[in-house]
C-alpha cells in the first residue's frame, strides 16, 4: 500500500511539472483597451441660398433648415448632433447682444471643465467674432457668435442628441469646429 502510494504521488508530480513546463511557453499580456474607430465622411461645402441677410459655406452633409427669422438649424443625423443659429439685427444693441452670447456660453461653465476661446476678424468682410470651446460633460461643446459690429449678430451653438460625454463625442466636436470655422471664414453679409 505504501509502495503505491509512492507511485501514484511520483506519477501526480511528473505529471504537474510536465504541464507546469509546458503551458507556460508564452508570456500572458493583458488586451490592450479598445478605442472607437470614428469615420466621418470628407465634407463638400456649399454656399447656404436664402434670402437672409447673411450667408456662409455650410457643410453639404447636414441637413439644414431656416426659419422666417432666419434662425438655422443644422443637423446632422450621422453624428446626432445639430447646429443651432440665432440671427438679431442690431438696433443700437451690440453690447447686450455680446452680453447675452456670452452669457449662453458660461451658463455651461456648471458642467465645463474649461472655457477657450479663440477671436476672428476679417476686416474686408467685416465679419467679427469668437468660437468657444467648452470642455467637459457640458450641453454645447462649441459656441460662437459673429457680427458685422453694425447691421448683424449671430450666435450659434452645437448641441448632440445624447448625454455628454466629453471623451466619447470629441471625433464629432472636432468634425463640427471645423464646419464651424469654414462657416465663420466664408460669411458674407447682404447688404
Amino acid at each position: 500500500m505504501i509502495k503505491l502510494k509512492k507511485i501514484l504521488t511520483h506519477c501526480f508530480m511528473v505529471l504537474a511539472f510536465t504541464v507546469a513546463v509546458t503551458s507556460c511557453k508564452e508570456e500572458t499580456l493583458p488586451k490592450p483597451k479598445a478605442q472607437l474607430r470614428l469615420e466621418y465622411p470628407a465634407p463638400t461645402y456649399g454656399f447656404l441660398g436664402t434670402s437672409c441677410p447673411y450667408t456662409f459655406e455650410k457643410s453639404n452633409y447636414a441637413m439644414v433648415i431656416v426659419n422666417d427669422k432666419c434662425w438655422v438649424n443644422m443637423d446632422y443625423h450621422e453624428l446626432n448632433a445639430s447646429v443651432n443659429m440665432t440671427y438679431r439685427p442690431v438696433n443700437q444693441n451690440l453690447k447686450e447682444l455680446f452680453l447675452e452670447a456670452e452669457k449662453l456660453t458660461f451658463n455651461h461653465a456648471i458642467k465645463a471643465d474649461g472655457i477657450s476661446s479663440v477671436p476672428y476678424a476679417n476686416r474686408d468682410k467685416k465679419v467679427y467674432g469668437s468660437v468657444f470651446e467648452v470642455t467637459g460633460n457640458a450641453a454645447s461643446p462649441i459656441q460662437f457668435h459673429v457680427t458685422d459690429s453694425s447691421k448683424h449678430f449671430i450666435t450659434g451653438a452645437v448641441y448632440f442628441n445624447v448625454q455628454p460625454n466629453y471623451d466619447s463625442i470629441k471625433p464629432a466636436i472636432n468634425y463640427l469646429h471645423k464646419d464651424i470655422i469654414r462657416m465663420i471664414e466664408s460669411m458674407e453679409w447682404k447688404d
